[in-house]
């Protein structure tokens, strides 16, 4: 069946609509509380969220029958992805912006490929790597603007190349962890080590009063409650069970759809304009994902 053979080209794209969502609410709610203290929260409560599910399923809320080698590849992508990766994106946003930010993040399916060629002897086909192609350039189209700084601090240049890298290599790591393994189960290993890392963060800093101080702001919870269901939960758990399911490059193409899906709602909440450019973005980064399809 034509669905079965691309469940795994289904799940990234389902994935990237889970993160969009979840994109919106956290930006809600880190415009009020920071983004340290939702990026801590959403991953505690992922890990809740992920332990009562596999207590339904699987009768454990915790991963207890994950192997060693689980446990060792899973843990390093949840640090390089959920924490690393993360921190240096977030990190250029402040020093050369989002937009800039953004643009460079959108070479991190082709970092992807790369990385999936030489840690898993994946071997992307030709009809592959022109949909990857495609939809780079156009997610650059959409995410580029009158705006773009193109002089800007290699300072910032680096942390968003970090980001990519560490959003890469994370995914790698992560197929390379998961096997067959519960994509649940999984997905809560890597948020557990994603958290403990902020939390050394968080110590470092001594900012646990103010992530406290946020659990208390109900009008911050509530979006990052619902952030936390469609990303760390749903979203991270869709993107493991892609990448067992199809090649981490085009996977990664599929999942970096977001700045193209969020267009839509971004407009309709934030009252962002859209614009020519962003169409024609989303319109050659669509065409870009058919060819995976084909």
């Amino acid at each position: 069946m034509p669905f079965q053979s691309h469940i795994g080209e289904i799940a990234s794209l389902l994935t990237s609509v889970c993160w969009t969502m979840s994109a919106i609410f956290f930006e809600q709610a880190g415009r009020k509380v920071g983004s340290l203290a939702v990026n801590i929260i959403r991953i505690f409560l992922g890990i809740v969220f992920l332990g009562l599910t596999t207590l339904i399923t699987r009768g454990m809320f915790f991963p207890m029958d994950a192997t060693p080698y689980n446990w060792f590849w899973l843990g390093i992508s949840g640090v390089i992805g959920f924490f690393l990766g993360d921190l240096f994106l977030f990190k250029s946003y402040t020093i050369i912006g989002s937009r800039t930010s953004m643009l460079i993040m959108s070479i991190s399916p082709m970092i992807t490929g790369v990385i999936g060629w030489l840690f898993l002897a994946e071997i992307l086909s030709p009809k592959s790597i022109l949909g990857i192609i495609v939809s780079v350039i156009g997610i650059m189209i959409a995410v580029a603007g009158k705006r773009l700084k193109l002089n800007v601090p290699l300072k910032g240049v680096l942390f968003a190349l970090g980001g990519a890298l560490g959003q890469a290599v994370g995914l790698v790591f992560s197929k390379k962890g998961v096997g067959d393994y519960d994509v649940f189960a999984a997905t809560q290993i890597r948020a557990v080590f994603g958290f403990i890392s902020f939390a050394l963060l968080v110590t470092v800093m001594k900012r646990w009063k103010s992530v406290f101080k946020a659990t208390t702001d109900k009008k911050s919870m509530i979006p990052i409650v619902i952030g936390s269901i469609f990303g760390p939960f749903a979203g991270v758990a869709l993107s493991l069970y892609a990448v067992q399911h199809t090649d981490t490059g085009i996977a990664a193409t599929l999942m970096a759809l977001v700045p193209i899906f969020i267009i839509v709602p971004s407009a309709i909440m934030f009252k962002e304009k859209i614009t020519a450019r962003q169409v024609i973005g989303a319109v050659i980064s669509i065409a870009g994902a058919t060819v995976f399809f084909l």
